[in-house]
């Protein structure tokens, strides 16, 4: 365990104080019902929320709110935050249970809820100054990306159905869970002839968004 918490350390680039708490932090309820992430995680999708919000206000002074929600939610959804883990190869670290001798899959909710409970451990640990670094440098490749297309996908795919079908896009959210704090939304699209595709997001209208999105890519009309 020693060697494993230095390597993650490593890779974080970030000696913690009290190695304890970087345990905690990658320790799913299935191996310790008391003492895991959990609360971490609570923690540090607080200080995520913040921090981007700052990032997003600096750097988009004159920006229109809706417009800094919309970037906003794409960079703190899960999706996001699982791409991330699986970069700092935190599904390499993660603490499971077992049961009867059969390792607990480490499903992608779980990658994405470790990346947050990381930034909950290092703000603790370390304060928000460098837990504010840490998700700069981070999320770095995710901010300089423009999501202006992400935006507008509904749009583009119902002008392309339109023209193409004379229809609309059919919506539908299939389902909604999550803590009312973090709601998750899954929704589906489709366009005449085309079968259902799938996506999720922290809103009705984001999910719809990403599916738009990716109906689009399916149609090579990214």
């Amino acid at each position: 365990m020693e060697n494993k918490i230095k390597e993650l350390q490593k890779i974080l680039n970030i000696k913690f104080n009290d190695a304890d708490i970087l345990i905690q932090a990658i320790t799913h309820k299935s191996y310790n019902s008391k003492i895991n992430y959990e609360t971490l995680e609570f923690l540090g999708d607080r200080v995520l929320g913040l921090t981007i919000s700052n990032i997003l206000i600096s750097m988009y002074p004159n920006e229109k709110v809706g417009i800094l929600d919309k970037k906003f939610s794409n960079l703190v959804n899960k999706k996001t935050c699982y791409e991330i883990g699986i970069k700092l190869k935190l599904n390499e670290f993660v603490l499971v249970g077992n049961s009867k001798k059969k390792i607990l899959k480490i499903e992608n909710k779980i990658i994405s809820d470790i990346c947050e409970s990381i930034i909950g451990a290092i703000y603790l640990d370390k304060g928000l100054k460098i837990a504010n670094e840490f998700i700069l440098k981070v999320w770095k490749d995710y901010l300089k990306i423009s999501i202006e297309a992400i935006i507008d996908a509904k749009t583009k795919l119902q002008e392309f159905s339109l023209k193409k079908f004379k229809s609309l896009p059919e919506y539908k959210v299939v389902s909604n869970t999550g803590p009312r704090h973090k709601p998750n939304f899954k929704v589906g699209v489709k366009i005449k002839n085309i079968k259902f595709t799938y996506s999720s997001g922290t809103s009705k209208k984001n999910a719809e968004q990403s599916a738009a999105s990716l109906l689009l890519n399916k149609l090579d009309l990214s």
